[in-house]
């Protein structure tokens, strides 16, 4: 089948219905890559045009389709121990804070990707004989079922863990071919969850969080969709709760709802 081109007003159209679903924005600059990362779904739905399949979209497909279409709009850059900084305050300073007021504490990496950054968290408690890993619960979600599927696996590349002590990778993970497959034990420490950042109904599955990590996820949102996420967030978690965003992100100018601090580690 030719490669079928998303012609300029059907891909305005289909980037007002992604942000309608997900409150990302589609830049004219990724309309190529759009085109191309949907081709299969072109061909797999028999269609002869983008006009077709935003129809199929609109009024005739299932969820399955839906999570095509997340899968094709995400991008899953991470690794793990990325911005380690962050995580040697969330182990050294946040928790043991926390667990001096609650009984468990929550954390919650809202955009998990393949499970590098929820899974990075497991392993660092797991390593901090201070910290009693049955107080506290990681949940990881992502828009993304594909994404979910691969941190369910837990198979990851040599780039994915090049960031990893040498021991560390030796002692949670199983090297094949190349490939590094994480340890049951570290997995179980992990609840994945599919969960669509501008579905209020969906983020209500996880409720007063201690600890919020958004990192690198907002600047795929306009200023509007980050406000309805941040506001949700903010009615989500327990006070006083800690949310991380990226290290080059700010929320200055979008909410007033979170304060920065600054923590000496």
């Amino acid at each position: 089948m030719p490669h079928i081109e998303l012609d300029e007003s059907t891909f305005y159209e289909l980037r007002d219905f992604v942000y309608s679903l997900t409150g990302i924005y589609v830049q004219d600059s990724k309309k190529y890559l759009l085109e191309n990362r949907l081709q299969k779904r072109l061909r797999d739905n028999k269609l002869e045009s983008f006009r077709d399949y935003l129809y199929l979209l609109k009024y005739r497909s299932n969820q399955s389709e839906m999570n095509y279409l997340f899968d094709a709009i995400t991008t899953n850059e991470t690794y793990f121990f990325r911005e380690e900084k962050q995580l040697t305050i969330l182990i050294n300073r946040l928790i043991p804070e926390l667990l001096n007021r609650h009984n468990i504490v929550k954390i919650w990496s809202a955009a998990c990707s393949t499970g590098e950054e929820p899974y990075s968290i497991a392993i660092l408690i797991n390593e901090t004989p201070s910290i009693d890993r049955k107080r506290i619960q990681i949940i990881a979600s992502d828009i993304s079922k594909s994404a979910l599927s691969s941190a369910q696996r837990g198979i990851y590349s040599s780039y994915s863990v090049r960031k990893l002590p040498p021991d560390i990778l030796k002692k949670y993970f199983i090297e094949t071919n190349d490939f590094y497959k994480i340890s049951d034990n570290i997995k179980s420490m992990v609840k994945l969850l599919q969960i669509n950042l501008i579905d209020e109904k969906q983020m209500g599955q996880v409720r007063n969080a201690d600890v919020l990590f958004l990192r690198n996820v907002l600047i795929y949102f306009d200023n509007n969709a980050k406000k309805r996420v941040l506001n949700t967030i903010y009615d989500l978690m327990r006070e006083p709760g800690y949310l991380f965003v990226g290290v080059s992100e700010t929320l200055h100018n979008v909410t007033a709802l979170f304060k920065p601090v600054m923590i000496d580690r």
